[in-house]
């Protein structure tokens, strides 16, 4: 719908429905500034409290700490791997694109929300060289599609609590786990917090109750590093819109400056 509604608009049409979903989009985030991302904080306490009164948190917490400085190096890899095949396909030096990213990248950290960073990762891609048309499509369009951050820390937390509690955890079915988040993402909003509550109703697919105490951990834990995977998203949107503006001009070298 988003993408048919952008389509009618640069048409001059649709106007009506345009501002109509502008304006649903402008109460979600409203509800989730002023009720959802203030309680999250306790909810996150809530479930300390409670591993800490069953004497489990620190046993959990050891085990994390090491997940988490993997989660991320995979998040830093990924980074890497994606602006060396956007470079190269595109002929710009990755890694002067990469460190353009980089204030993308902290607001990310800072805010924890892929929509929140949104003008400052326009303005990066400003800065790589790709076109207003392209940055102001493609950046807005994978702040809410494009999260291998959050799969990456998803599937890293997932198998860690498969693996802690001797449940299944084969490479086959963590594989059919990430080809369900895959579509989940997609719906997953550009908030704090959003892609493990988009990935709830399908933890059931690996063994985990979508409310149960496994989950409420999950929720924590993914919470307690939420900024990390946030901003390898919004890194990565840079690399996507340098590949689609380069095919987007018939296979020309991007320019160092704007046309």
């Amino acid at each position: 719908v988003g993408l048919w509604i952008s389509m009618l608009g640069q048409e001059g049409s649709g106007q009506g429905f345009y501002k109509l979903v502008n304006e649903f989009s402008d109460i979600i985030n409203m509800v989730l500034e002023k009720a959802i991302i203030p309680l999250l904080p306790l909810f996150i306490f809530g479930n300390f409290a409670n591993m800490a009164y069953s004497g489990s948190v620190f046993a959990i917490l050891q085990i994390f700490v090491k997940i988490f400085v993997c989660i991320i190096a995979l998040h830093l890899i990924y980074l890497v791997v994606l602006f060396l095949i956007a470079g190269t396909y595109s002929k710009r030096n990755p890694f002067t694109a990469l460190k353009k990213a980089i204030p993308g990248y902290l607001t990310a950290v800072g805010t924890q929300a892929s929509a929140a960073s949104i003008p400052v990762n326009v303005e990066c891609n400003k800065k790589i060289g790709v076109s207003k048309q392209i940055r102001e499509f493609v950046i807005p369009l994978c702040a809410t599609c494009h999260m291998p951050g959050s799969m990456i820390t998803l599937t890293a937390c997932v198998f860690t609590l498969l693996h802690m509690y001797q449940m299944p955890h084969s490479y086959g079915l963590m594989i059919k786990f990430i080809g369900i988040l895959g579509i989940a993402m997609v719906a997953a909003p550009g908030a704090p917090g959003g892609a493990v509550m988009s990935a709830l109703p399908f933890l059931p697919v690996v063994g985990i109750p979508s409310d149960g105490p496994l989950a409420s951990i999950l929720i924590s834990l993914y919470l307690t590093q939420d900024s990390f995977g946030t901003a390898a998203n919004v890194a990565g949107d840079n690399a996507i819109s340098m590949i689609v503006y380069y095919k987007h001009i018939v296979k020309k070298p991007i320019p160092v400056e704007e046309d």
